[in-house]
């Protein structure tokens, strides 16, 4: 059949898929250090595949831009479990720099762990399974499917213009100085601290309006569930007297408020484990199908060979073995630690691949997984009487690796449903998931060091979940406190949400997801705000284009373009500080530079409105 003989993992889609992979991972660890969030490469990477094969190649190329996509939304969805997980390694002291074998080799093992365990799952819950609809994919297959030789010049051109836009916004801030990070105002009231800001991101912007109304508003609500009721309800707690009501409103966040999004998290991540059961049993049949099945499949049907997934397991089992060993010093506590990797990353891949069908990427709970993952280890080394740097070296180590199997898994099942929509050979997207995971993860630590010491991970760049993490593993083997009543109280709040939920909003267009809820009272109210504005812009013009496809709407495009410039250009002041320090500093009023920030943040917004509508 002529369908057999269709070009798809060719050299040309191989290399185009590391080079936009590189560029995402670097962005998506700025990002995610910046914002807590990432977002998925998977639609501008199929856009930017599409606009070099038919508009300058002039070639078909939906199978070839769909391998070129599936490599760049896997070195993105690494970026995201790592950066939640390993800076927390710096934050505790463990280490004193992100070491680059060990940060590399966990962050590959990680990602094929989940690669790995991902396939077994494919037809059961991709093919079989009609409750499980994986958005992101169905829109990756709608831009693939509908793309025209022009919407795809048009859409590559619409990319690279919102990238030299992010990157000027970015070089304009983080370089000259010449618009402000964030802009805040507190006043105190009657002893509490009533506090409004929001950060001038073009980044954030972008990330509200690509994760819709739906995701941003639960973010936007978590964010005003911390600053605007529960700071004021603190009000001068004792000892806190003489602070400003800035300085009032942001200690109290940082001390008490945020651990209610991580009591919510811990529910979320238990809870997803109860509520997807069906996935992790359906995952132990297909690698007991796989075992057993020896009829020839068709090309749409054939997955990697059993051998080839047996050899990458035993090699990141024997790598994980090496690396923990070198990093704990006691061969008792590495076999212990890497059996248990291995359960966690088994289970949490069942998870996330069955989440991310069910409600999206967007609002797959791998914190509160990750978050189960370190209690887990914790609790164990704590039993078996294991204390100190090994015992905090080997909890991070777990989560670490987990983090980056679940976030990898729910990247790769998005990727296969497109696949499988397209009619593309799952083994071919599979091996370029191997490859979009190896190589990027070379990347990472460059950048991770880098980023470190030019803005500071958990101070300029406020790392939330590596901190949060990092928070939990000290106060567990004795290093540090934690406010559990706090804890206790959003656990609860979690709990009531999922209730409200199931019982209220099931089958609902809107539903009280609660890890990006969770997530935004996790992190300062400053970011939710421009992600709100964002996805508002997002709401208007669905409403106004209700039919228009993925493939034609130019705000997800642009900003996508947002989010890559600003990244990119953030990565490129840091190497320049990094060298030579803050040779870019234009000195300015710091009043005029609010007010010059807050004037360029309203046209960047509406441009991005303008832009959209189209």
């Amino acid at each position: 059949m002529k369908q057999e003989n269709i070009k798809e993992f060719t050299i040309t889609a191989v290399l185009l898929g590391i080079v936009i992979g590189v560029i995402m991972t670097a962005a998506n660890v700025y990002l995610g250090l910046y914002a807590g969030m990432t977002v998925s490469a998977s639609i501008p990477a199929a856009v930017i595949a599409m606009g070099v094969y038919k508009g300058f190649l002039k070639t078909d190329s939906v199978h070839q831009s769909n391998i070129v996509q599936t490599m760049a939304s896997a070195g993105e969805s690494l970026a995201a479990g790592v950066i939640f997980t390993l800076p927390a390694l710096v934050l505790v002291g463990a280490w004193t720099e992100f070491e680059f074998w060990p940060t590399t080799l966990i962050a590959m093992s990680g990602g094929l762990l989940g690669i790995m365990f991902m396939i077994p799952l494919r037809k059961a819950l991709i093919q079989n399974e009609e409750e499980l609809t994986y958005p992101e994919g169905v829109a990756c297959a709608t831009v693939l499917n509908s793309g025209s030789v022009e919407s795809g010049k048009d859409g590559f051109y619409t990319i690279i213009k919102g990238l030299f836009i992010g990157a000027g916004f970015k070089f304009l801030a983080s370089g000259l100085k010449l618009i402000a990070g964030s802009v805040e105002i507190a006043k105190k009231v009657k002893g509490a601290s009533l506090f409004f800001g929001l950060d001038i991101s073009p980044a954030l912007l972008a990330v509200g309006y690509i994760v819709k109304i739906e995701v941003a508003s639960l973010v936007m609500i978590g964010g005003g569930i911390g600053f605007f009721l529960v700071i004021p309800f603190l009000g001068t707690p004792f000892g806190t007297e003489d602070l400003s009501a800035l300085d009032l409103a942001w200690t109290l966040w940082s001390t008490e408020v945020r651990y209610l999004g991580v009591g919510a998290m811990i529910t979320g991540g238990l809870w997803s484990i109860v509520s997807v059961r069906k996935g992790i049993a359906d995952g132990i049949r297909g690698l007991r199908d796989m075992s057993s099945s020896n009829k020839e499949t068709v090309r749409t049907e054939t997955d990697m060979p059993l051998m080839g997934i047996v050899v990458i397991m035993l090699l990141c089992f024997f790598i994980m073995v090496g690396l923990y060993n070198s990093m704990i010093g006691n061969l008792g506590i590495t076999l212990i630690t890497t059996v248990l990797m291995i359960i966690c990353s088994f289970l949490f891949v069942a998870v996330s691949s069955y989440i991310v069908g069910l409600v999206g990427s967007s609002n797959n709970p791998v914190s509160g997984m990750t978050i189960s993952a370190l209690l887990v280890s914790a609790a164990l080394f704590l039993v078996l009487g294991y204390h100190g740097q090994s015992a905090i070296l080997a909890t991070l180590g777990v989560a670490a690796v987990v983090c980056c199997a679940a976030c990898t898994a729910g990247d790769c099942s998005q990727d296969l449903k497109t696949g499988y929509l397209i009619g593309a050979t799952p083994k071919y997207q599979q091996y370029a998931q191997i490859i979009g995971v190896c190589i990027p993860a070379f990347v990472i630590a460059p950048v991770l060091t880098i980023l470190h010491q030019a803005y500071g991970i958990g101070d300029g760049l406020k790392a939330p979940q590596a901190t949060l993490f990092a928070s939990i593993t000290k106060a567990l083997f004795g290093q540090g406190t934690l406010p559990y009543n706090m804890v206790i109280y959003g656990a609860l709040f979690g709990a009531l949400i999922i209730f409200i939920d199931s019982i209220f909003l099931k089958g609902k267009k809107f539903r009280l997801h609660l890890m990006p809820l969770a997530v935004g009272i996790y992190l300062p109210v400053t970011l939710a705000i421009p992600i709100f504005i964002g996805g508002l812009i997002r709401y208007f013009i669905d409403k106004k284009l209700p039919n228009r496809d993925e493939s034609k709407n130019k705000g997800v495009l642009l900003g996508s373009g947002f989010i890559a410039g600003e990244a990119i250009m953030g990565v490129v002041i840091a190497i320049v500080i990094y060298n030579f320090g803050d040779i870019l500093v234009v000195k300015a009023q710091g009043f005029l530079v609010e007010i010059f920030s807050i004037v360029a943040f309203c046209a960047l917004t509406s441009y991005l409105y303008r832009v959209a509508k189209k």
